[in-house]
C-alpha cells in the first residue's frame, strides 16, 4: 500500500525481497520448534499440577491462563522493542527471558508452590512474546509478499514438530512416577503430603533444566549469526507526518483488527482442546486410559498439525490464503461438533484430527493480518500476538463450562471459535488497498 508522505525522517519503503533468504530462514526455523516445545509441556504440566495441588479444571486452567496473559501484557511492549533494536536483537533477548523463566522451575519445585509455578511460566511467556513479535513478522517479511504465508506455514510446521515431540518428552519426564488420587491424598498427614508434593513436583526440575541451557545456547547462536536486515520494515525512526500517521494507523486498518480476534480465537480453541485431552481420553466413555498413555496421544494432535502445516506450505503457494483458512476452519469445526456427538475411538481421533485443520490457521491469520502495514509492521505484529491471550481466556472459559457440563460438551466454545475464523478467511480478510482506496475516494469526494 503505496502512501504519499513529506515527513523527513520517514525512509521510503524499498522493494520487498525477490528470493527467500535460506540461510536465515533455517536459523529463525529453530526458534519456532524451540517454543512449539515449551508451549506444549504445558498440556503435560496441567495434568501433573492438577494431581498434586488437587485442584478442579477451572483452577488448574490457571495455567494456560498465566502463561498466555503474558502475551497480552508484553505484546505491544515486544513491538516497540523490535523498534528500538531490531529483529534479531529482539529474538536473542527473548531467548534469555525464556531461560530465566525455565530456570525458575527449579524453585518453584523445590517449595513446591503453585502460585510460584505460574509466576516462572509468565517469565516464560514474557520472552516467549518478544520471540513470536519478532520471529513471525520477520518470516513474513523475508520473502516476497505473495508467498509469506507459505514460507510462515513452513516454519510453524517446525513450531508444530516441537509440540509433536514435547508430549513424548513430558509423558517419560514428568508424568514418570505413580500419582495419588485426591481422596488417597486427603489421607496423609500435612507432612507426609508435603513430602509427596516434593517428590511429584521435582519431576519437572531436569526437564526445565535441560530446555533453559537449550535456549541459552541458541541465544548465542542467534546472536552471531548474520541475519539479513529488511529494508523499509526494520525502521526505528518516528513517523511525523500526520497524514502518514492518520494512513498507517492500526487502528483504520479493517483486516488487521478482525485478524486480532481471529489469532484470539484461533488460539483459545487450539490450546483449550490441546490442555484437556490427557483429561479427555482419560474418560471411561472416551478413551479409558492413564494418563501418562493418554499424554503420548496427545502427541497425534500436536503431530497432525505439523503434518498440516507441510502440507499447507504447499497448498498456499497455488491457492489463496483466505479460502484456504476458511475451509480449514469449517472441517475443524466439524470435526469437533462430531467429537461432542459421539464416544470411544472415534470421539478420540475426531478431536485429535482437529490438529491437521489447525495447521494452516495460524500463519494464514498472521500474514493476512500484517499485509500491507509498511513501517509498521512490527507494530501490526504486536497487536496480533497480544490476541494469543485468548490461550489464556478461552481455556479458562472451557474449564469453567467442564465442571458444570463436564469436558465432552465443553468443546462447544471451539467449534464457535471455528465459526468466527471460517469468516475471517472468507470475508473478513480482504486486502487492506479496499479500505484504503474507499477512504481516499471519500477524502476527495
Amino acid at each position: 500500500m503505496a502512501i504519499p508522505h513529506t515527513g523527513k525522517s520517514v525512509r521510503t519503503a524499498a522493494a520487498a525481497p525477490t528470493t527467500s533468504n535460506k540461510a536465515a530462514m533455517a536459523m529463525v526455523t529453530t526458534l519456532f520448534f524451540m517454543w512449539g516445545f515449551v508451549t506444549c509441556l504445558n498440556d503435560i504440566l496441567i495434568p501433573h499440577l492438577k494431581s498434586i495441588f488437587n485442584l478442579n479444571y477451572a483452577e488448574v486452567m490457571l495455567v494456560q491462563f498465566s502463561f498466555f496473559t503474558g502475551y497480552f501484557v508484553f505484546a505491544m511492549p515486544a513491538g516497540k522493542v523490535v523498534q528500538w533494536i531490531g529483529y534479531q536483537r529482539t529474538m536473542v533477548t527473548g531467548l534469555l527471558v525464556m531461560a530465566l523463566g525455565a530456570l525458575l522451575f527449579i524453585p518453584a519445585a523445590s517449595l513446591p508452590s503453585f502460585p510460584f509455578f505460574l509466576a516462572a511460566l509468565v517469565v516464560v511467556a514474557a520472552g516467549m512474546t518478544a520471540l513470536q513479535v519478532s520471529a513471525n513478522a520477520y518470516v513474513a517479511i523475508l520473502g516476497p509478499p505473495q508467498t509469506a504465508s507459505s514460507r510462515l506455514n513452513l516454519t510453524q510446521a517446525f513450531n508444530s514438530l516441537g509440540t509433536f515431540v514435547a508430549p513424548y518428552f513430558g509423558s517419560f519426564l514428568i508424568l514418570s512416577t505413580a500419582t495419588l488420587s485426591a481422596v488417597q491424598m486427603r489421607q496423609l498427614s500435612a507432612a507426609a503430603l508435603h513430602a509427596y508434593r516434593l517428590q511429584q513436583a521435582a519431576t519437572v526440575k531436569l526437564p526445565y533444566l535441560m530446555i533453559g541451557g537449550v535456549l541459552l545456547v541458541l541465544a548465542l547462536a542467534i546472536a552471531f549469526f548474520r541475519l539479513p536486515k529488511i529494508a523499509g520494515v526494520e525502521d526505528t525512526t518516528e513517523i511525523e507526518d500526520p497524514n502518514t500517521k492518520l494512513a498507517l494507523s492500526l487502528w483504520r486498518q479493517r483486516h488487521l483488527i478482525l485478524g486480532v480476534i481471529g489469532i484470539f480465537v484461533y488460539v483459545g480453541a487450539e490450546v483449550a482442546i490441546g490442555s484437556f485431552l490427557v483429561n479427555y481420553f482419560n474418560q471411561p466413555d472416551i478413551g479409558g486410559m492413564p494418563q501418562k498413555i493418554a499424554a503420548v496421544y496427545v502427541s497425534f494432535y500436536w503431530g497432525c498439525a505439523m503434518v498440516g502445516r507441510f502440507i499447507g506450505s504447499a497448498v498456499l503457494q497455488k491457492l489463496p490464503t483466505g479460502g484456504v483458512l476458511g475451509t480449514a476452519a469449517l472441517m475443524a469445526c466439524g470435526l469437533v461438533i462430531t467429537s461432542m456427538m459421539t464416544f470411544g475411538h472415534i470421539a478420540m481421533w475426531t478431536i485429535i484430527l482437529v490438529g491437521l485443520f489447525n495447521s494452516v490457521m495460524f500463519p494464514s491469520i498472521f500474514t493476512l493480518g500484517i499485509a500491507g502495514l509498511g513501517p509498521l509492521t512490527g507494530r501490526g505484529s504486536g497487536l496480533l500476538v497480544a490476541a494469543i491471550v485468548g490461550g489464556a481466556i478461552i481455556p479458562e472459559l472451557e474449564g469453567a463450562l467442564a465442571d458444570h457440563i463436564g469436558i465432552h460438551h465443553a468443546f462447544l466454545l471451539p467449534a464457535l471459535c471455528y465459526i468466527y475464523i471460517a469468516f475471517y478467511g472468507f470475508k473478513g480478510s480482504r486486502p487492506p488497498e479496499a479500505p484504503a482506496l474507499e477512504e481516499r475516494r471519500l477524502q476527495a469526494a
